[in-house]
C-alpha cells in the first residue's frame, strides 16, 4: 500500500511541477509575445478603453481613433485607406492587427515602457489616458506617385533614403480600405475580412515587403557584378568572352543574351560595364559560374537577403538558395532566375548600398514618437547594418548603372538635369507565364537622395510583351522624381 501511495504521490508532483512550470513559462517568457500578438483580442479589446494615438505622415494622420458612443468607446479611421494600407495595416476587435497597427501596438496603446510616466501623470491628472503618436518617414507626394503609377496592377513600389534609412513610399497594389476591417460589427468585419483573404488578387499581401516574392531577372546581376568586383575577379572594364550564345557546364540548355542570339556589344569581346549597361545574361551567367554558388551567396546575404529585416514590420526573407548548386543552376542565379527570389525593399537596400559607398543603413518607418502632449519620446534613428562593399566597388557600379539609364536599356528612368543610376529586370517565370517586371535604382538632387525599387507581376498586364525598362522604369522615374520634387 505505501508503496502505491508513493507512486501516486510522485506522479500528482510530476503533475504539479508540469502545471507551475508551464504556467511560469507561459506569463513570464511568452508574455511579452502574447501580449503583443495581434490575434490576442482580450488585449484588443482592453486597449479600446485607450484612445489610440495616431499615425501620422507629414503631420496629417493616415490613422487615428474617434470615440464612437459604443461599448467599445473607440472607433479606428483610416484615411486614404487603400493608399496607406501597406503602411498602417488594419486594427480589429475580432481579426487582430497588421504592419504598423501591430508593430507599433505597444507604442499607439500607450502601454509602451517609454509611456509609463505619462500613463502615471494620467492617473493623478485625470487626464483621459491615450497612447503615443507615430510620425512616419513617409513622403506623401512619393507615395501618392507610387500609387497613381502602379495603377492597381499588381505590384509594389519601395523607396528609402539610402544616407538616412527614412522609407518615402511603401505602396503595394491591389489594396484594401483597413476601414472595413475596424468597424465594430462583428458579423460585417468577418465577411469583408473573409472576401479579402479569399480575393483571388491576395489585396492584403504588403508585395513591397513580402508575400509570394518574385524572381529578380537581370536586377540580380548588381550582386553578381559586386561579387566579382570584390573577388577581383574583373574590373569594370576587363575583357570578356562576347559569344552568341553559351552552354554552361553539366547542362545542354544554352544561356542567351535578352536581344536572342545576339553578342553583348559588337566586338569579339565584351567588359562588365557593357554587360551591365546593356544587361547581357552570358557574361553574369560565366562570372557566376568562375565565382561559384558560395561566393554568390555570401555576397546576396551581406545584402540582407535569406534574412528577414525589421521596419519595424517584419519583411518575408528574400531568397538565394541555400543548397549546394551545380555549374548549370549556378550559371541561371547569375541573372536572376532559378530560384532566387525577392522583394522591392530588398532590391532598394542593394540599390541604396551603392548609392551610399557601400554601407547599408537600416531602413525604417519611424520619424519619431510622441506622447499625447507632443513630447518627443523617440527621435530619428540612423543605424549601420555594416560595409558591404568598397568605395570603390560602389563607384564603378555608380557608373555602370549611370550608363544604363543615359545610354543601356533603363532608358526610361532617365530626368533632365539628373544622374540617375539604374537597373532593369525581366524575369521569366515559367514556361508561358507572364514575366515579373523590375526597376531599381537611385538620384541624387540638392543633397537629397533616393533609392528606388519597383515589381510588376503577371508582365503588368503584358504577359511576356512587357518589359522591365517599358514599364517598372518609368515607375522608378515618377517615384524619384517625387521624392526630389521635380
Amino acid at each position: 500500500m505505501s508503496r502505491n501511495i508513493r507512486v501516486v504521490g510522485i506522479v500528482l508532483l510530476a503533475m504539479f511541477l508540469a502545471l507551475f512550470g508551464s504556467s511560469t513559462y507561459i506569463q513570464f517568457v511568452q508574455e511579452p509575445e502574447l501580449v503583443a500578438d495581434g490575434r490576442n483580442t482580450r488585449t484588443l479589446l482592453a486597449s479600446y478603453e485607450v484612445q489610440r494615438g495616431p499615425i501620422l505622415v507629414d503631420g496629417n494622420p493616415i490613422a487615428y481613433s474617434e470615440a464612437d458612443g459604443s461599448s467599445y468607446m473607440y472607433q479606428r479611421v483610416y484615411t486614404d485607406g487603400e493608399v496607406y494600407a501597406p503602411i498602417t495595416g488594419y486594427y480589429s476587435a475580432n481579426q487582430g492587427a497588421t504592419q504598423l497597427e501591430e508593430a507599433m501596438n505597444a507604442e499607439l496603446s500607450g502601454t509602451a515602457d517609454s509611456q509609463f510616466f505619462t500613463s502615471l501623470r494620467a492617473l493623478f491628472t485625470g487626464e483621459e489616458p491615450a497612447g503615443a503618436a507615430i510620425e512616419t518617414t513617409i513622403n506623401p507626394a512619393a507615395q501618392q506617385a507610387a500609387w497613381d503609377a502602379l495603377e492597381g496592377r499588381p505590384g509594389a513600389v519601395f523607396a528609402y533614403n539610402p544616407e538616412t534609412g527614412a522609407i518615402y513610399a511603401m505602396a503595394s497594389t491591389p489594396s484594401y480600405d483597413p476601414n472595413t476591417l475596424a468597424m465594430h460589427d462583428d458579423a460585417t468585419v468577418i465577411e469583408n475580412y473573409n472576401a479579402l483573404i479569399n480575393d483571388p488578387s491576395n489585396p492584403m499581401i504588403n508585395r513591397a515587403i513580402g508575400g509570394n516574392m518574385n524572381p529578380p531577372g537581370s536586377v540580380f546581376k548588381l550582386v553578381v557584378a559586386a561579387a566579382a568586383l570584390e573577388e577581383g575577379i574583373v574590373t569594370a572594364d576587363s575583357e570578356l568572352d562576347n559569344p552568341e550564345s553559351w552552354t554552361p557546364p553539366g547542362t545542354t540548355k544554352p544561356v542567351y543574351n535578352p536581344n536572342h542570339g545576339q553578342k553583348c556589344g559588337s566586338g569579339e569581346k565584351t567588359t562588365l560595364h557593357i554587360a551591365l549597361q546593356y544587361s547581357c545574361n552570358i557574361p553574369f551567367a560565366q562570372l557566376a559560374v568562375q565565382l561559384g554558388d558560395e561566393k554568390i551567396r555570401a555576397m546576396a546575404e551581406a545584402f540582407g537577403f535569406n534574412s528577414s529585416v525589421s521596419i519595424p514590420m517584419e519583411s518575408d526573407p528574400s531568397v538565394y538558395p541555400t543548397e549546394d548548386l551545380d555549374d548549370a543552376f549556378t550559371a541561371q542565379t547569375g541573372f536572376g532566375q532559378f530560384e532566387v527570389r525577392t522583394t522591392p525593399l530588398q532590391m532598394a537596400m542593394v540599390a541604396g548600398t551603392i548609392a551610399n559607398g557601400g554601407d547599408m543603413i537600416q531602413p525604417t518607418l519611424i520619424e519619431q514618437i510622441m506622447t499625447p502632449s507632443l513630447q518627443v519620446v523617440q527621435g530619428p534613428q540612423v543605424e549601420s547594418m555594416g560595409t558591404v562593399i568598397s568605395q570603390e566597388t560602389a563607384t564603378a557600379l555608380t557608373s555602370m548603372m549611370q550608363d544604363s539609364v543615359a545610354n543601356g536599356v533603363a532608358s526610361n528612368a532617365q530626368i533632365a538635369g539628373v544622374d540617375v543610376a539604374g537597373k532593369t529586370g525581366t524575369a521569366e517565370n515559367g514556361e508561358g507565364e507572364p514575366y515579373s517586371l523590375w526597376f531599381t535604382g537611385f538620384a541624387e538632387l540638392d543633397g537629397q537622395q533616393v533609392a528606388v525599387a519597383v515589381v510588376l507581376e503577371d508582365g503588368g498586364g503584358m504577359g511576356q510583351s512587357g518589359t522591365g525598362n517599358g514599364l517598372a522604369a518609368t515607375i522608378g522615374q515618377q517615384v524619384i522624381k517625387a521624392v526630389l520634387e521635380l
